[in-house]
């Protein structure tokens, strides 16, 4: 999701664009002539008072906050950042052949499956002498969520938002509704708001990406974070009982769903929840952006979903998280790593924020003195949990998302009775997308 200056956070055309673009492996094998390129391109020469940053931070207002970073570290440092400023999703379709290119020293990126699946191939440089000075600013999942698959450091998180169950408070005192912590009292929950005459579940997939989302939670609420990741890396099989316990549960609550989903936007959706026709919607806090009135924003709240497993509880939030990664041969280390160490402090996220406030800080230590209660509350709940995940098009191959499990899951919306035939469907595909790089 890209960011807004609205609510918490606001998908921009990023995700979907992107992934109906991307189509085939196009995002990952870096097919065609590179636009994107390094500060200065291939010749230029190391320049010691010099860093570049690869940015896809082209929205006016990230792309301004990040300008105000910059200049306070220029000024404590005496360094000079140069920034290569791309088209978001430009930068992110060509990203591979940047990177196997000569990419700048440093330049925006995901963490989850998208920042490890460049640093196997080599095409990004470890950053652990970084994370020896930051370290302590993190939580554990979010150092976590920063490494390689072979333990090393990658990535310095800067910004985040989770995905929860939101509701409105004055409606849940009204009905009497209490907070669900199980599956069963969510299910029996979302029985009662029927009865009452409410939509239960506020939905909307015609961007075919929000239903992801509830993927996600089922599973790793179900199956817990590690069998969630593998399988999201395509290394554990779609038609493991497992994975289809994940849509025998969905089907339990599908009826609860709202009617039309398949016509309406994430923002319609929300609509419904605004104008309490909707007890409840599974999304992320960008959700936020949709209460433009005071009074209605200040009575949105949110729940973490409810656990399915004793076993692992609550313990993974799904919080994206942007921030930064080093090329494979960045041609001022010593800049690198002072430049990254800024990036990973409280000072550089508290002065992001003030001119984006639509995210949370990625770091423990942040002053949230200036958050909103939502913001607070998402702060909270992303530091304190153990496991963090990304989405499923950021902790997967885009191009599987896109070709196989979008339609994959509308398929399944619109006929659960299907779903061995498709999983079938879905790991034969898996297997062929994920045999090739």
């Amino acid at each position: 999701m890209r960011p807004s200056s609205s609510g918490l956070s606001v998908p921009g055309p990023s995700r979907r664009s992107l992934l109906r673009g991307a189509g085939g492996t196009a995002l990952l094998a870096g097919v065609g002539t590179p636009l994107l390129s390094a500060c200065g391109g291939s010749g230029s020469a190391a320049d010691p008072k010099t860093v570049t940053v690869g940015s896809n931070a082209s929205d006016a207002v990230p792309k301004k906050a990040f300008e105000t970073v910059y200049a306070a570290f220029e000024k404590r440092s005496g360094l000079s950042v140069e920034v290569n400023t791309k088209d978001h999703n430009t930068f992110q379709q060509q990203i591979n052949s940047y990177l196997q290119g000569t990419a700048d020293d440093v330049f925006n990126w995901f963490a989850g499956y998208r920042m490890r699946f460049f640093a196997a191939k080599g095409l990004a440089t470890p950053i652990d002498d970084v994370w020896a000075k930051i370290g302590d600013n993190f939580p554990e999942a979010m150092r976590k969520l920063s490494k390689g698959e072979d333990g090393k450091y990658y990535f310095v998180p800067m910004t985040t938002y989770p995905w929860a169950v939101f509701y409105r408070k004055s409606l849940f005192r009204q009905r009497g509704y209490e907070i669900p912590a199980t599956w069963d009292e969510f299910v029996a929950l979302l029985k009662r708001m029927k009865r009452d005459g409410l939509v239960p579940l506020a939905f909307g997939d015609k961007d075919a990406w929000p239903a992801m989302g509830t993927f996600d939670q089922i599973d790793f609420r179900l199956n817990g974070y590690d069998f969630h990741v593998r399988l999201m890396a395509g290394k554990e099989s779609w038609t493991d009982a497992r994975v289809k316990a994940v849509f025998d549960h969905w089907a339990e609550i599908l009826p609860y769903h709202q009617d039309g989903f398949m016509g309406r936007t994430w923002q319609d959706a929300a609509q419904s929840l605004v104008a309490k026709k909707a007890g409840m919607y599974l999304l992320g806090s960008f959700v936020a952006q949709q209460f433009t009135n005071r009074a209605d924003l200040d009575d949105l709240d949110f729940f973490p979903f409810p656990e399915m497993n004793p076993a692992y509880g609550r313990d993974t939030v799904e919080a994206p998280t942007d921030g930064f990664m080093v090329g494979k041969s960045p041609k001022n280390h010593a800049g690198v790593v002072r430049l990254l160490e800024y990036l990973g402090s409280p000072d550089a996220e508290e002065l992001y924020l003030k001119t984006d406030p639509s995210v949370v800080a990625a770091s423990g230590k942040a002053d949230t003195s200036a958050y909103s209660a939502l913001q607070k509350k998402a702060f909270d709940m992303i530091g304190g949990a153990r496991n963090l995940t990304q989405f499923m098009d950021r902790d997967s191959r885009p191009d599987f998302t896109a070709t196989v499990m979008q339609p994959g899951l509308q398929k399944f919306l619109q006929n659960p009775g299907g779903v061995d035939g498709l999983l079938s469907s879905v790991e034969r595909q898996k297997k062929t997308i994920f045999a090739s790089s």
